[in-house]
């Protein structure tokens, strides 16, 4: 099979040609590994080669497999596949290699997918761009100065590029919808409990963190959830399965639809670009087009208790993630085992109360009962993915002030300034005005998807968002399939080749 021939195809056409008989696993395999050898030293995507574990896999696929032979990669954070390294953007998990397989990878393999790496991530998935430096950025694919998002960044890129017509993600505050938009790809987040994070962890960051995937169409997202989705021993999460396949809402024709639209930057100080509002108002018009009743609507939840509620569990899950870093290497972390910014956020988590804690928890439930009666008149919020296109890589890095101001409190240890330091507000506020949306749907639970609508002057895709009810992926794969047959984006690639 030859390069072109390869792209042509997403997971389900090319699973297709393999039970046709029209090309063998290990054929896709070695364009899929030549493919990588050619454009991944330029975006660094995957960080873990591991091309025998391929071969082997190729061996050992099930016979009647859906996606039997599609090559396919993992994100290096909190999916583990045995015998392999899992490093999660950090240096000091050098040494651990998994010894089980996640149920997700587990079904991945029963599905037949072919893994052949692991892509990078930011540190622990902390931030919106992926650029750790344990293994240097990805770059992104559409304009190698700029930035793939994050966290599932090395994932985003190696699909956009081209490498596998899909790849695994997750998202804790917007990391499968961020690196979709960031690299012109389809990306939804699951609702809570729909997937299966065991068999090591029950929920992640109080239930905000879903697996998932980032994909070119919007049908094998579909099939992938279908093949991933469902209860497994210990989850903490039952919930009702659809009704049907996701892959059959695909070819199914939405009801007409009421969607309230905003571009409304939720901090009202700071200002959504231009092209995002573009994105967004192109997407109105397209959905006025196709029957749908579309209004404006202003944000509707309050920004300050949105912060309020977000930052305490944030910074104490990384607390908690460092913990369990030392509990693994067997003595306590020290400041050279993590990245300054990882370091200094673990320590706000310990200046945070349990108190603190609990009460950001009960600002989630208030949330979620607010989006619930927002969804009692709207079935879908529309709003941008970010209020930038794709940012350059190192914009968001703590500037020179920041880090010497950073390093004096890292030296003294004076740990206790870090609740309402200036310069930690500066440092989280220019973060957060970057991505005001998406943190939304991970503290309620709510499915939430990014669709490529829009691209830049200087071609850097920009995707808009659609968040729904609680259990209504159904909804959104048949709504995106419309919108995906109206304005199709697949076709549309990087020039990397």
């Amino acid at each position: 099979m030859t390069t072109a021939e390869y792209l042509n195809y997403d997971a389900i056409g090319l699973a297709q040609l393999v039970r046709q008989g029209d090309v063998t696993p290990r054929e896709l395999l070695n364009t899929a590994l030549a493919i990588a050898e050619k454009v991944n030293p330029r975006i660094n995507a995957i960080i873990h080669p591991l091309y025998e574990e391929g071969y082997k896999m190729v061996e050992e696929l099930p016979a009647e497999a859906p996606l039997r032979g599609v090559p396919f990669l993992l994100k290096d954070l909190a999916l583990e596949w045995a015998g392999t390294p899992m490093r999660s953007g950090n240096k000091a998990y050098y040494k651990y290699v998994s010894s089980v397989d996640s149920y997700y990878v587990e079904r991945c393999r029963a599905a037949g997918l072919v893994f052949f790496g692991k892509t990078n991530t930011p540190e622990f998935g902390l931030n919106p761009f992926t650029e750790p430096t344990a293994f240097g950025p990805s770059h992104n694919p559409w304009n190698l100065d700029y930035s793939t998002g994050g966290s599932s960044g090395g994932s985003a890129a190696a699909v956009a590029a081209g490498i596998v017509p899909a790849a695994t993600a997750s998202d804790g505050g917007g990391s499968i919808r961020i690196p979709a938009s960031c690299c012109g790809l389809f990306g939804l987040k699951p609702t809570r409990g729909r997937v299966s994070l065991g068999p090591h962890v029950g929920e992640a960051w109080g239930g905000a963190v879903v697996s998932g995937s980032v994909t070119r169409t919007v049908r094998d997202s579909a099939l992938l959830l279908d093949l991933l989705s469902g209860y497994a021993p210990g989850d903490p999460y039952v919930i009702q399965a659809p009704e049907r396949p996701y892959l059959q809402e695909v070819d199914a024709a939405p009801e007409k639809l009421r969607i309230g639209f905003s571009t409304q930057h939720p901090l009202s100080w700071h200002k959504v670009d231009a092209d995002c509002v573009r994105a967004v108002e192109k997407a109105a018009r397209l959905l006025m087009s196709l029957g749908h009743e579309v209004e404006e609507v202003s944000i509707p939840f309050n920004p300050e208790m949105f912060l309020e509620a977000f930052l305490p569990v944030f910074v104490g899950e990384t607390s908690a993630a460092l913990r369990h870093l030392s509990k693994w290497l067997g003595r306590p972390i020290q400041k050279g085992d993590v990245e300054m910014n990882t370091w200094l956020i673990a320590k706000l988590g310990e200046v945070y109360t349990a108190a603190d804690y609990a009460h950001a928890q009960y600002r989630w439930n208030e949330l979620s009962r607010t989006m619930a009666t927002f969804h009692q008149q709207y079935d879908l919020l529309l709003t941008p993915v970010m209020a930038r296109p794709p940012i350059r890589i190192g914009e968001l890095q703590n500037n020179a002030q920041e880090n010497m101001m950073l390093k004096l409190l890292q030296t003294t240890g004076g740990y206790s300034f870090l609740k309402g330091s200036k310069v930690v507000e500066q440092v989280a506020e220019r973060t957060f005005s970057y991505i005001p949306y998406t943190t939304l749907a991970n503290m309620t639970g709510q499915p939430s998807m990014s669709i490529p609508m829009h691209w830049t002057q200087n071609n850097l895709p920009i995707g808009v968002m659609f968040t729904g009810r609680m259990g209504e992926e159904s909804l959104m794969f048949r709504l995106a399939a419309q919108l995906e047959q109206a304005q199709p984006w697949a076709h549309q690639r990087p020039n990397l080749m």
